[in-house]
């Protein structure tokens, strides 16, 4: 099974690299890089290129590693003792199986995706390392041993807010989603809006990367952001003149789709304050 991307997925040769690297050594593949770089659907991409389903687990703050194997249902059980329900002879009534379960009981290879696993506490990933390493969990409720029937494909996102241990990473194939150069976002803008006018892309995609560029910004606007911008771009029928920024202010046009956050609209503002100013 080889990934080079899809009709719908800009790949870079490093990133097929590191995909078909981490099938091949059956490791996680550990994937990080700015919010809206396309972390989480290049999990589904990799999926869909591979023709394997995808088991999708979105880790939260609160999410526990134990939630990816299973949960027992201590509280129903009770409470169906107490009724007099047939069930409760069944411990298994009350385990409700995670996503590492379903992965590893599906019928056929699957791609089993973790997404921010940084979100979770620091100890989230050490949780998970015999589970990911040697494929089987033990049910203690039912002195089973679950064991993967197809090594799933592992794909791992992370936005870098917390370090990852060691010992996790050890276990990882790494690779880092840079923010694409210019040719290569127009490639995946080419994906989305296949009949934008070469100008006009040109235009916006140089304002865009000067946004990006200026120093102090807060939050640099990402490929999930520009591509949102040029959405609106094409939906109000802009031309390339059309994007010229107001003086008084800096701020690009339906700025609202990249800078999303007060700091970095009142930066514009202050430079484009300071330009008039030194006139």
């Amino acid at each position: 099974m080889k990934f080079t991307g899809t009709d719908h997925y800009v790949a870079t040769d490093d990133l097929t690299v590191a995909v078909n690297a981490s099938v091949t050594l059956e490791r996680p593949l550990l994937v990080k890089g700015e919010p809206g770089t396309g972390k989480t659907e290049l999990a589904r991409q990799v999926a869909a290129a591979l023709g394997l389903p995808i088991v999708e687990w979105h880790v939260k703050s609160t999410t526990k590693a134990q939630q990816g194997l299973y949960e027992y249902d201590a509280v129903s059980r009770l409470r169906d003792s107490q009724l007099g329900d047939e069930r409760v002879h069944d411990v298994r009534n009350y385990i409700r199986k995670g996503k590492l379960w379903q992965a590893f009981e599906a019928e056929g290879k699957v791609v089993l995706l973790i997404d921010e696993i940084d979100k979770a506490d620091i100890e989230f990933p050490n949780d998970l390392l015999q589970e990911l390493d040697r494929m089987e969990f033990f049910v203690y409720e039912t002195g089973e041993t679950i064991r993967a029937r197809h090594r799933p494909v592992v794909v791992i996102t992370s936005n870098n807010e917390k370090e990852l241990p060691d010992a996790f990473l050890r276990r990882c194939f790494f690779h880092y989603i840079r923010f694409p150069e210019t040719e290569t976002l127009k490639r995946i803008v080419g994906v989305h809006f296949p009949g934008i006018k070469e100008h006009l892309l040109s235009t916006a995609l140089a304002q865009f990367y000067e946004i990006r560029e200026t120093p102090g910004l807060k939050k640099k606007p990402s490929t999930s952001e520009v591509l949102d911008w040029l959405k609106l771009i094409l939906a109000e029928d802009l031309a390339p003149e059309d994007l010229r920024r107001d003086p008084t202010s800096l701020l690009p046009k339906l700025h609202g789709a990249l800078l999303k956050n007060e700091q970095d609209v009142q930066l514009f503002e202050r430079l484009a304050f300071l330009a008039r100013n030194r006139r």
